[in-house]
This record gives structure tokens, C-alpha cells and sequence, in this order.
């Protein structure tokens, strides 16, 4: 979950390159730093901590050179300290590293017992310990790193430098993502394009198991074979990889803001210019002969599966089934050819998902990537690859890439409904109305946020909350359960408000926030029965709901945040919003780190 990123440029290396980290800090945070060449010599820099740390030794202590590699880290293996901080260097070779060598102790146990003696507790300085004796032996840098990688297990995407070379770095990448950079007499390496963005917009992905040579003037990709293989070069629009926080003081803040500018583009993407109608642009598929559709993701992307499943069963009658991406492959399910697997992924290359892609792809009718990024391996290696439009999400707490997930999910489940026969025309044209609707109610649900604000004045004291929901709410407690413990370390459970009552309910007591998603819909009245059990328990309630709601049920109620009235379908899309902003602002009060959460990154490209 690392960030790389590695330079042959025609200027100062140091200050691009932690210009390129920082746009990949949030890959990682926990200590990062540079090495560089000049006049054949390298240097190295490595700091403990945010970014700004290296930026501060680096006035201090400046490294010269116009090629360099740098790394913002997120610690795997060894606490992270200066020592366990990238790149690693071995004498002549240094090394950046995203992944994990799960070979590493079988091959450091062999370098030991060859003399050679480590300094830290990473499996990265195996990489470089082991490059370092090829070019003991007398291999050129290219043979050493090729001979290097080929002993390698596990996930990596790698980059090497050299002493003595200044127009050299070798790039590796298997299970981890990596972009070359093509620039003007320049090559660049990065982990995204987004890091890449300000240097060049012209970009080649390496496939799995590929390595490249660069140089400022030319580029050799060898595949897992050693053949020689070509890869596209590809243009990437600059705007897709540009961001800041404009006015905001957070990159989440912002996020949660352009949810209706991007989920009205969003909707616009998945709606048919001839007929008006909501569909899935060029989805070769014929869901008739479809008899069940598995979900897998992680995390927020999880919770998106649990709402479209509901909607799956519900609107298009298509039995659905979800997994963890974790351990969907471990317990080796069987798969049907009359089956669909759909991934849901806001980067495209979690690794864990990207794994159970490559168990389902052959043994089912069609696997589908709904991802932000059009340009990730679960797209690439998807039949079909759904793109959300969210634009570049920076906030380790996923918002609007959630809500556009739902979007495209739903946009999904209608085209299903309606090729299976399961939906009217009324009802079709009904949603698509109250699709069409969806950004102007969460316009009117931030004019809000003053309100929400002052409710977590009290909610940010809390040591422990319960969120609650029904139907396709229950995924909705989930996550704003999620989004509260993520950013405010504050202790908070998800549940189905009918579970409560068996065992949940032992933990209410007068200091207990239950927060409760109940749009007026079939199922609020039972909602509200769970809501007044509580009640009767000293818990503090803090109803979500719509007028119709708070007319019938804000009795008692320690808080009320009413919402616009919408469709049932789009409820929890609508209902993300105060779930995401209570988090915003209790985190805010707590004073932690909102957009890069203790322990936490925002790409998970390790298993």
C-alpha cells in the first residue's frame, strides 16, 4: 500500500520527486524518502512521519541529482523507523518497493549465511541485499535486477537505482500496480498516473508479471517469459488526475461537497441520449440466461454490494450473493456460466479483489468491474468494466466513490430489471425521475451540515455508538458505523435494527448514541418499534429521517436530521450524506487526522 515513484529527468530530481509523493501520500504515510545520482555517486533521504518531515530534512540535508527514485510508505513488515524507511540501499543499488516478497526470510536466511548482514526488519532489503551479490559476481545493473526479480515471490511493483548510473532505472511489477511515464528526453515511474500527472499525461502500463528498462530516450518492457512485449502507450486526460483541496480544509470535506456535481455527471453517463432511459453503455450481456450474480469487494465498496444486493433481488428478481474479497477465493466456492461476478473497486487494483477476479474470470459468463479508474488492472482485466465518474478521490474514507458505486450499481440493476421482465415502464420512468432528482436533495442535505455539526458537538464525547437500519438502510448503518471509527477512532457497530434485541441492546444505556436510518418507507414502523426499545433504555436516539418521519416518530428523540422525501430505491444513496458528514465533524471536533486516519491508506494493494 506503498507509494512509488522514480525519475530520469532534465532537472533537480529532490524537489519533483516529493512533489510526485506527495500526490501519493495517500498510499501511505508512515515515513517516507528519496535517493538520487549525481555525477555517479547516490544519495540517499529518509524521514519518520508525513511527508512534510523529508521536505524539512531535505532543506537541511539537500541531495542533488536529475535521476531519483522516492517512496512514502505504509509498514508491512518492520516498525516504521528511519531504518525500515525506503529506499533501501545495499552499496550500489537502491531500491523502492510496493508489495510483499513472501519469500523474504528463505532468501535472507541464504544471504546470511553468505556474510551478508542486514540492517533492518523489512523484506525490501532483500531485494537490494540480493541485487547487490549479482553485482558482486559481475553482472551488468540490468542482469542483476533481472536475476533478482526472478527469485522473487510474492507482490511487488519495484524500482531500481544504481551508482553510477544516471540514465538507468529498472521497473518490476506483479500483483502491484505501475505506470511508466513518457516525457520529453524524460521517463518517469509511479504507482498511478495520478502521481505522474504534472511531468507528462502520456502513460504505459506494465502488465502483470512485466519489467522495464528505461532510460530518458527509450523504454524496453520484457514480459514473466523475458520476451520482448509491447505496451500501449495511452493518453490520460490531466484533468482526471488533478487535485486539491480548493477552499476546503479537508480533501473529505471536498469530496462530500462535489457529491451532486458528480453523481449528476454520473447519471448523465448511465442515461441513453435517444430514449432518456437509465443503461449500461455497450454491456454485451443477456441477463435472461442469468441465473445468480456474486458481488465481492472490501471495505466501503463492500457495503455498496450489500445495497445493490437488495436492489439485485428486489427490482430485477436476480438472486445475489456478497463476499469479502479476503476470503472469497480461500474458500474456493464453485462458480456457474450462467453466473455474473461483479468487483467493486474505487481504485481498481486492490489486491484483494483483483485476486478473486482472477479465480472467477473463465468459470463464469462474464465478470464485471465497477471501478473509478478506467485504467486499473481489475478494469483491464474485467469483461466488463463499469467506470463510476467520481473523479479523484484523495480522503482515505471513501464518499463520493461510494455514492457513485450506487449509481452505476443501480444504473446495473435497472438494465437487469428491465431485460428480465421485472420492471414496469411507469416504475422505470418513476426512478429515472427520482434519479434525475438525486443531486439537487443532496444539495439541500449539505445546507445542513451547520445543524449535523453542532450534533456531534455532543457525539464526538462518546466512546461508542450504534448506527441502525432496515432493508437497504442495514448496509447504511454499516457504514456510517464505518466512516465514524475510520476518521474518529470512536468505537461504532452496524446493525439491523430487528437484531438489536438479540444482544446488541445489553450495550444501551443512558451514554450510548444510536444513530437510526429510517426513511418513512414499509419497513419504518418496525424501524421505529427497535427505535422506542432503546428509548426505553436511556439510550440517546439520534433519528434520520424524512418530515413524514419526524412527524410520526421524533417524540422522545435526543436529535432529529430531516431529509427530502425519495424514492425507496434511492434512499441510501440520499442517506450516505449525514452519515458521512456526522463523521466529518466528530472527527473534526476530536481533532484527528481526517483525510489520512492512523493505521490506515487508501489503496490496499496488499494482501
Amino acid at each position: 500500500m506503498c507509494g512509488i515513484v522514480g525519475i530520469l529527468g532534465q532537472h533537480e530530481a529532490a524537489p519533483i520527486l516529493v512533489d510526485a509523493l506527495r500526490r501519493l501520500e495517500y498510499r501511505g504515510y508512515d515515513s517516507a524518502g528519496i535517493a538520487t545520482v549525481d555525477e555517479g555517486k547516490l544519495g540517499r533521504r529518509r524521514a519518520v512521519g508525513k511527508l512534510v518531515n523529508l521536505a524539512d530534512l531535505l532543506m537541511h540535508e539537500p541531495i542533488t541529482g536529475k535521476s531519483g527514485i522516492g517512496h512514502t510508505r505504509w509498514a508491512t513488515h518492520g516498525a516504521p523507523t528511519v531504518v525500515n524507511s525506503h529506499p533501501h540501499r545495499a552499496r550500489n543499488v537502491a531500491v523502492v518497493h510496493n508489495g510483499i516478497i513472501e519469500n523474504f526470510k528463505e532468501l535472507r536466511d541464504e544471504l546470511t549465511a553468505g556474510g551478508i548482514i542486514f540492517e533492518t526488519e523489512t523484506d525490501t532489503e532483500t531485494v537490494v541485499q540480493l541485487c547487490m551479490t549479482y553485482l558482486d559476481q559481475g553482472m551488468s545493473p540490468v542482469d542483476a535486477a533481472d536475476a533478482t526479480i526472478k527469485r522473487l515471490e510474492g507482490a511487488y511493483a519495484l524500482c531500481f537505482l544504481f551508482e553510477g548510473e544516471d540514465d538507468l532505472l529498472i521497473a518490476a511489477r506483479k500483483g502491484s500496480p505501475l505506470a511508466i511515464g513518457h516525457g520529453d528526453n524524460e521517463m518517469f515511474v509511479g504507482s498511478d498516473a495520478l502521481a505522474l500527472a504534472p511531468m507528462t499525461d502520456k502513460v504505459t502500463y506494465l502488465e502483470e508479471g512485466d519489467w522495464a528498462v528505461l532510460t530518458r530516450t527509450s523504454l524496453e518492457i520484457r514480459n514473466a517469459k523475458g520476451k520482448i512485449a509491447n505496451r500501449d502507450m495511452r493518453v490520460i486526460p490531466v484533468e482526471a488526475n488533478t487535485a486539491d483541496k480548493g477552499v476546503y480544509k479537508h480533501y473529505m470535506m471536498k469530496e462530500i461537497a462535489e457529491q451532486p456535481t458528480v453523481l449528476a455527471d454520473a447519471i448523465h453517463k448511465y442515461t441513453d441520449p435517444q430514449s432518456g432511459q437509465i443503461t449500461v453503455p455497450d454491456l454485451d450481456l443477456d441477463f435472461s440466461k442469468i441465473d445468480k450474480i456474486t458481488m465481492v469487494a472490501c471495505g466501503t465498496a463492500y457495503l455498496a454490494c450489500n445495497v445493490a444486493k437488495y436492489w439485485f433481488e428486489q427490482v430485477a428478481r436476480l438472486p445475489a450473493e456478497i463476499d469479502v474479497a479476503s476470503e472469497f477465493r480461500y474458500r474456493e466456492p464453485p462458480m456457474s456460466k450462467n453466473s455474473l461476478a461483479l468487483f467493486v473497486s474505487q481504485s481498481g487494483e486492490t489486491a484483494d479483489t483483483l485476486a478473486a477476479l482472477r479465480y472467477c474470470s473463465g468459470n463464469v459468463a462474464k465478470t464485471i468491474a465497477v471501478v473509478n479508474v478506467a485504467e486499473s488492472s481489475i478494469s483491464r482485466e474485467s469483461d466488463i468494466s463499469l467506470p463510476i465518474h467520481a473523479g479523484v478521490e484523495i480522503g482515505v474514507a471513501s464518499t463520493k466513490a461510494f455514492t457513485c458505486q450506487l449509481v452505476a450499481l443501480a444504473a446495473l440493476v435497472i438494465s437487469a430489471a428491465r431485460e428480465r421482465g421485472e420492471l414496469t415502464a411507469e416504475a422505470e420512468v418513476e426512478i429515472k425521475k427520482s434519479l434525475d432528482a438525486l443531486p439537487g436533495l443532496i444539495n439541500q442535505t449539505l445546507q445542513q451540515k451547520e445543524k449535523i455539526d453542532k450534533v456531534t458537538n455532543k457525539l464526538s464525547k462518546a466512546s461508542d455508538a450504534l448506527f441502525l437500519g432496515r432493508g437497504a438502510m442495514y448496509p447504511l448503518a454499516l457504514e456510517g458505523a464505518l466512516k465514524l471509527k475510520e476518521i474518529s477512532y470512536i468505537h461504532a457497530e452496524g446493525y439491523a435494527s430487528g437484531e438489536l434485541k438479540h444482544g446488541p441492546i445489553a450495550l444501551v444505556d443512558e451514554n450510548m448514541p444510536v444513530i437510526v436510518l429510517a426513511p418513512k418507507d414499509a419497513l419504518f414502523d418496525k424501524t421505529v418499534s427497535n427505535m422506542q426499545e432503546v428509548m426505553a433504555r436511556n439510550g440517546k436516539v439520534l433519528l434520520v429521517t424524512d418530515q413524514d418521519g419526524a412527524d410520526e416518530a421524533s417524540d422522545g428523540v435526543w436529535k432529529t436530521i430531516v431529509m427530502p422525501p425519495v424514492h425507496d430505491m434511492l434512499a441510501p444513496i440520499l442517506y450516505a450524506v449525514p452519515a458521512q458528514l456526522l463523521a466529518y465533524y466528530t472527527a473534526v471536533r476530536k481533532g484527528t487526522d481526517v483525510d489520512q486516519p492512523r493505521n490506515l491508506a487508501k489503496s490496499v494493494t496488499v494482501e
